[in-house]
């Protein structure tokens, strides 16, 4: 999909169209305890699907998303009652790469960096809500974990010309 966005640097990404297996919560990610990894990894599982990274996450409501590999790509897949199929149109995002656990307090953190990058990058508007992009599995240590936020953008239609000085 994509390479691990390095620690502390923002970048613009194009993330291509993807096939994505998502389940659902009626509360934060981060209240979740890793209820929407199980959901996703039993589906994975029962479907001889091979996991792949990064996972995304939409942070309240609660889900998450794995994404279907080039080796699976021509398999059938079906809804269950836990796990939806989706397709995810192509999207541009700005991504922050983090370094340690997957906290509430270190996604705000630097979901604020995020903003802080757009009000300075006058040509860009937000096109979507932040989600959390995580590298590694729940038994990897937080201290060793990499994980990113992004926010959907795109172009101003009309961007605000600065006025002179003069």
């Amino acid at each position: 999909m994509h390479e691990k966005t390095p620690v502390g640097i923002i970048k613009i990404l194009n993330l291509p169209e993807r096939i994505a297996l998502e389940a659902s919560s009626k509360v934060s990610y981060f209240d979740e305890n890793n209820g929407l990894f199980r959901k996703l990894f039993r589906y994975i599982s029962n479907n001889d699907i091979a996991m792949t990274t990064p996972v995304e996450a939409d942070i309240t409501p609660g889900k998450m998303r794995f994404f279907v590999g080039a080796d699976d790509i021509d398999k059938k897949f079906i809804d269950s009652k836990e796990v939806k199929i989706k397709s995810v149109p192509t999207l541009k995002v700005i991504a922050i790469g983090i370094r340690g656990g997957y906290t509430k307090a270190r996604f705000l953190e630097n979901e604020k960096k995020l903003y802080h990058w757009l009000t300075e990058n006058k040509n860009f508007e937000k096109a979507g809500e932040t989600y959390g992009v995580y590298w590694n599995g729940p038994f990897v240590p937080g201290l060793l974990k990499r994980s990113e936020i992004h926010l959907p953008i795109q172009k101003k239609t009309n961007p605000k010309k600065e006025k002179s000085k003069l």
